[in-house]
């Protein structure tokens, strides 16, 4: 069966000497890994491999077949092109972590519309700012909204805020509870939209701790999800 979807790459391995195994979430049928024969030995046809960057959004033509796990790409185009995103050291850097965040917590092999279009719509925000240290940071919370841990809100002048719970509250009830600057800036970003952040000023070890307590909330509530291994790099090249 032939399908015309929008995708948006996740990641990609070398396969062999001249194949790649490119993992996308498609707009059309959730995640997908799809494999590319000869991608690296030919410099012709539609499957270049500049297209399979880390995020593109490409519309793509893949051949359906549910008995195998790995399906194949007739025909690939990008759906933009970015200005700045693969070629900006720093932007660079947000794109690597992030399509390790979303490699870890997109599962599911299932179409979500409002899911992609957030990953699109964000990603084409980030690409057009000058401002944006702080992008990934609301990117992770906004996301949680997605995956169906979004902060309860209800209760958001309690002083603590209960990671493993999902929700603010008066007394600490375990471990996780939070306060201090990390809690401030949980709530100034739960009434923030990204056009805002620019507003947003906080110094590189804010920006880190805060970073760390989103993965940890990540990883409280979703067991297949892992830390990304570039974090110790990304956070050396916005420290």
């Amino acid at each position: 069966m032939l399908i015309t979807t929008n995708a948006i790459v996740l990641s990609k391995l070398r396969y062999k000497d001249n194949d790649l195994i490119v993992k996308c979430y498609t707009q059309q049928l959730g995640l997908v890994s799809f494999l590319l024969r000869g991608v690296l030995k030919s410099k012709k046809g539609n499957n270049k491999v500049a297209y399979f960057q880390l995020l593109s959004q490409l519309q793509i033509v893949l051949i359906q077949k549910n008995s195998r796990s790995l399906q194949a790409i007739k025909e690939a185009k990008p759906n933009f092109i970015y200005n700045s995103l693969h070629t900006h050291v720093l932007k660079s850097a947000i794109v690597m972590f992030l399509a390790e965040v979303l490699s870890s917590t997109l599962q599911e092999e299932e179409p979500n519309e409002t899911l992609y279009s957030y990953l699109e719509s964000t990603l084409l925000w980030l690409d057009s700012q000058a401002e944006y240290s702080n992008f990934h940071l609301l990117f992770l919370l906004k996301l949680t909204k997605y995956l169906g841990f979004y902060p309860e809100i209800s209760h958001v002048d309690f002083p603590l805020f209960n990671l493993y719970e999902g929700r603010f509250e008066q007394k600490a009830s375990n471990k996780y509870s939070i306060s201090g600057e990390n809690l401030t800036l949980l709530k100034t970003l739960l009434g923030t939209t990204f056009d805002a952040l620019p507003d947003i000023k906080i110094n590189a070890k804010q920006r880190q701790a805060f970073l760390s307590m989103m993965l940890l909330y990540y990883e409280l509530h979703l067991g297949s999800f892992k830390v990304p291994k570039s974090l110790q790099v990304f956070n050396q090249v916005f420290s």
